[in-house]
């Protein structure tokens, strides 16, 4: 009941009475990348697990540290990622400005449903291309680096 008012306060469960009183808050799930290079110049990074505020940091650094090690072409591959954020979607932008600063590219590889949906609706699969396959994103950055 508020003090003031007399209101009695909408939505309050009194202490004692929340099934969550008293429960530790789960640890966030963790993200899982693995980067493979599958030909001269291009790394491949597997992500699985969701990509949040909390695991995006650990994404960005894998993928800037390719693009300082020479790779100018990422394939991201999204399959096992159920979830995305905007800090997940930064992480991605950012790597794309570095990989375009040095001549390379991204390409996003089978993104998850719910993903993909992200990437339609904030405009991302606009300024970046995804493929079905990592087959077929690898046969598009080798199409991109021939000469015309």
């Amino acid at each position: 009941m508020d003090v003031l008012t007399g209101v009695p306060h909408a939505g309050r469960i009194p202490t004692g009475q929340c099934p969550l009183e008293g429960t530790v808050p789960a640890e966030p799930a963790p993200v899982s990348i693995d980067v493979t290079l599958p030909r001269e110049g291009i790394a491949l990074v597997t992500v699985e697990g969701d990509l949040d505020v909390e695991t995006a940091p650990e994404l960005r650094h894998h993928l800037s540290g390719q693009v300082r090690a020479g790779r100018r072409h990422l394939l991201i591959d999204l399959a096992a990622v159920p979830f995305m954020d905007s800090s997940g979607i930064n992480a991605i932008l950012k790597a794309l400005e570095e990989t375009r600063l040095a001549g390379g590219s991204i390409r996003l590889v089978s993104p998850a449903p719910a993903v993909r949906r992200v990437l339609d609706l904030t405009g991302v699969n606009l300024a970046i291309a995804s493929s079905d396959s990592v087959d077929d994103a690898l046969a598009l950055v080798t199409e991109d680096a021939t000469p015309r």
